[in-house]
């Protein structure tokens, strides 16, 4: 059976998860006697690896409960999930005559999130990146450049404030404009495994969807989650810097994760809604923290987008929020507020 590239990466972050598992149990003070022993799940869902990790029970159906809110998401937010609610939406399947689609509350919730974010970077990230992302395929085994006419084509397509979002009713203003939520809806996901987790007196976790990484509270010995931000380009392993984080949401979003090159230039899936093609910045990533690791994956890529002095001076005036901006010469440009170690 033959591994692809894609595959491989995929195994180096599930190593990653049990690297990372083993360095936070044998950090601290804990009492082994005291605190039960970390209990730990991973699954593939989302298009990555996705790891739970409980400290403070021993209640394996947290695990699996926790999986399947996962996979009830997924099901429901992918762009390539033909019976998903977005691709039902993308199909004009839930439009009824007057060109109205009714979602879910969730969905709704989501898209609005989405719209903000849009609306806060002036475009710069859109999540009816739809038609254009679609044309571009990071996972095959031998990706191409998308057509420079079919880019063109759809680029009309794309456009936040063609969207009218009223509640739970959606209506588009160009026939064909299509949503994805791909670079916010990790984020939602995490935040809502978080908030069963809580509900069911859980105090101390962490919920990692493929890099997306939220924190429940801290360690059982009192002391913060130490987490690692990837070197870019480097194996997941390998870090450039660490955080501690307790009770908080470590987001990141580069230019290493889903790319691939020809001819010499890097093509990676961070996608300018105003040209169809990748952002060539300066920046290699952005790793935010925040509360809510919806913020965390919208202000990721917002700020990415935006550029490293424009997405620096956002998050200066941004309250509870900080970042790190690693630029292509391989440098670190921290926020005001950043808890370096």
């Amino acid at each position: 059976m033959t591994v692809s590239k894609d595959k491989i990466h995929l195994i180096r972050i599930f190593l990653l998860v049990f690297t990372l598992s083993a360095i936070l149990n044998g950090c601290g003070n804990s009492t082994p006697t005291q605190d039960p022993e970390p209990i730990t799940e991973t699954g593939f869902y989302l298009n990555t690896v996705v790891s739970i990790t409980i400290y403070d029970s021993s209640d394996t159906s947290l695990l699996t409960e926790s999986l399947n809110i996962c996979k009830q998401y997924e099901d429901q937010l992918s762009r390539t999930i033909p019976t998903s609610e977005i691709s039902r939406l993308n199909n004009g399947e839930l439009t009824d005559e007057q060109g109205i689609s009714h979602l879910s509350a969730d969905t709704a919730k989501l898209i609005q999130e989405g719209l903000s974010y849009a609306e806060l970077s002036d475009g710069a990230f859109d999540i009816t990146i739809g038609p254009v992302s679609s044309l571009w395929d990071f996972t095959s085994e031998d990706p191409s450049i998308p057509d420079d006419a079919d880019i063109q084509a759809k680029l009309p397509l794309v456009g936040y404030k063609k969207v009218a979002l009223d509640g739970e009713s959606i209506h588009f203003d160009t026939e064909g404009m299509q949503l994805d939520l791909g670079a916010i809806a990790k984020g939602y996901i995490a935040d809502r495994i978080k908030d069963h987790l809580v509900s069911k007196d859980v105090k101390s976790a962490i919920i990692n969807l493929g890099g997306n990484v939220l924190c429940i509270g801290e360690k059982p010995d009192g002391t913060p989650f130490k987490i690692g931000v990837q070197k870019p380009f480097a194996d997941r392993n390998e870090t450039i810097t660490t955080v501690d984080v307790s009770d908080y949401s470590v987001v990141s979003s580069g230019i290493y994760e889903r790319h691939f090159e020809k001819d010499g230039r890097n093509y990676h899936h961070i996608l300018d809604p105003s040209t169809g093609y990748p952002y060539d910045n300066g920046l290699t990533s952005v790793t935010i923290l925040s509360p809510t690791s919806t913020e965390g994956d919208g202000l990721s890529t917002t700020c990415f987008a935006l550029g490293l002095d424009a997405g620096m001076a956002l998050i200066n005036e941004t309250e509870d929020v900080e970042a790190a901006f690693i630029s292509s010469d391989g440098k670190i440009h921290y926020s005001s507020g950043f808890p370096r170690t």
